[in-house]
């Protein structure tokens, strides 16, 4: 049967979620279809003049993986 698993996180970690996404796939043993990504850019905080995060004028973008994968349950 096939279903999906979505992670989400944000640019800064994406180092992180692509650990995340290896980690799952060799524990739970899915056999993957497909891979699609999304990335969701952010636009200054208009609230502060201050830098989002300290890296700059912007927030890090949000970032969404979505994985098909065939289960045997």
């Amino acid at each position: 049967m096939q279903q999906v698993k979505i992670f989400k996180s944000i640019e800064n970690e994406v180092v992180s979620l692509e650990g995340e996404i290896n980690e799952w796939i060799r524990s739970s043993g899915a056999h993957v279809i497909s891979i699609t990504g999304n990335i969701a850019p952010q636009t200054k905080d208009t609230a502060s003049d201050a830098p989002a995060l300290g890296h700059g004028p912007y927030a890090p973008s949000d970032v969404l993986v979505v994985v098909l994968y065939e289960s045997s349950e």
